[in-house]
C-alpha cells in the first residue's frame, strides 16, 4: 500500500473526530475530494432542484472533475490536517 493511501485512510478516520464541525462549504469540499479520490470523475446524473442537498454534493464532487485520484487524496489529507 502506498504511503499516500495510508495517509488518506488516516485522514478519513481523523475527519470523523474533528474537534469542531467545519462549515458547510468545507464539508462539501471534503465530500467532493473524498468522492474524487475514491470513485474518480462524477458521471452520475445531476439531481433536480427539489433535492438541494444531493445537488450541492453532486456539484462539490463535479468541481474536482479531471483531478487525479492521487491529487485528490493529497488535497484531502492537507485539508483534514489543516482542520485538526
Amino acid at each position: 500500500m502506498s504511503d499516500l493511501k495510508t495517509l488518506f485512510e488516516t485522514a478519513v478516520a481523523n475527519s470523523k473526530s474533528l474537534t469542531e464541525r467545519p462549515d458547510n462549504s468545507t464539508l462539501l469540499k471534503i465530500y467532493g475530494l473524498y468522492k474524487q479520490a475514491t470513485a474518480g470523475d462524477n458521471v452520475d446524473k445531476k439531481p433536480g432542484f427539489s433535492d438541494m442537498v444531493g445537488r450541492a454534493k453532486w456539484e462539490a464532487w463535479d468541481s474536482f472533475k479531471g483531478l487525479t485520484s492521487d491529487a485528490a487524496m493529497q488535497q484531502y489529507v492537507d485539508l483534514i490536517d489543516s482542520l485538526s
